[in-house]
C-alpha cells in the first residue's frame, strides 16, 4: 500500500539570475517581467483535459521525493542517489477522488507546451526525445526563458524552429518499454532561464546543470497545482 504524506501546493514565483547582465535592448522579447513574477501557465489545466483526466477521477498529482526538482533520490530500479540534482518535476502518477494512486502512461499522456514559443532544439535522451522551447520572455537581466519536456515522443511536424501556442500539444510521453528503461514512463518538465548569448544547438541536460550557463526553476512553482508527496514502496 502507498502511504501518503502532507500535501504540497504550487504558485507563481521567480527566482532571480546570478549570472552575466545583458542590456535588455539586445534582446527581443514580447514580455519582459519583474523579480517577483512570471506569466500564469494554464498547463495544468490543459494537461488534465487534453487526457480527460477528469473522467477518470484525477484529483491530484502524486510525486515520489525523486521525483520533484532538486532531489538527489533515485525513485527507479534499486534507488540510490542520482549524480546530480533532479534538473525538475518527473509527471507519472496522479491521486484520484478514491485515493487510489494511477500511472500516467495508462493512455498515451498528451503533454501540452506552457507558453507560446519556439522548438528550438531536440535531443535524443534515453527514454525518447527531450524538446527545448524559446518563449519570448525575459527576465531583468535579459535572460530567456526555456521549458524543457524530456522522455517524449514528438507529435508531427514538431522540429526545431516550428512555433508553438500556448496549450498546444507538442508530444506524448515515450515508452520506457521500448528501450528497457528501468522505470515507469513519464514527462519530466524544467523551466530555466538561460543567456540568449547561450547557442541553441548546444543545448542539452549537462548544459542545463552548469550554474554558469542557466537557472533551473521550480516548475511547481510555476504550476498553480496541489499535489500529494507519496513514501517509496518496496518497487516502482
Amino acid at each position: 500500500m502507498v502511504k501518503i504524506l502532507p500535501e504540497g501546493r504550487g504558485g507563481i514565483h521567480y527566482e532571480n539570475y546570478s549570472g552575466q547582465s545583458i542590456a535588455l535592448d539586445t534582446v527581443k522579447c514580447a514580455v519582459k517581467i519583474k523579480k517577483s513574477r512570471v506569466p500564469p501557465t494554464q498547463f495544468n489545466e490543459v494537461l488534465i483535459r487534453s487526457n480527460a483526466l477528469t473522467d477518470r477521477g484525477f484529483y491530484q498529482w502524486a510525486f515520489y521525493p525523486g521525483m520533484l526538482f532538486l532531489s538527489r533520490d533515485r525513485w527507479w530500479g534499486n534507488g540510490g542517489m542520482r549524480d546530480r540534482p533532479h534538473e525538475g518535476v518527473d509527471f507519472c502518477f496522479y491521486k484520484d477522488r478514491e485515493g487510489r494512486i494511477n500511472h500516467v502512461s495508462d493512455t498515451p499522456l498528451a503533454i501540452p507546451v506552457l507558453y507560446e514559443g519556439t522548438v528550438v532544439h531536440l535531443v535524443e535522451d534515453y527514454i525518447g526525445t527531450s524538446l527545448f522551447v524559446l518563449h519570448d520572455i525575459c527576465d531583468t537581466n535579459g535572460n530567456q526563458l526555456y521549458t524543457i519536456y524530456g522522455h517524449t515522443d514528438p507529435s508531427e511536424g514538431i522540429r526545431s524552429g516550428v512555433a508553438v501556442r500556448e496549450g498546444s500539444i507538442i508530444a506524448t510521453i515515450a515508452d520506457a518499454g521500448k528501450k528497457k528503461a528501468k522505470m515507469s514512463s513519464h514527462l519530466h518538465l524544467s523551466i530555466a532561464w538561460i543567456s540568449p548569448a547561450y547557442p541553441h544547438e548546444r543545448l542539452d541536460w549537462k548544459s542545463l546543470a552548469d550554474h554558469d550557463r542557466a537557472l533551473l526553476v521550480n516548475p511547481l512553482l510555476f504550476i498553480d497545482s496541489t499535489y500529494t508527496v507519496l513514501q517509496y514502496p518496496s518497487k516502482i
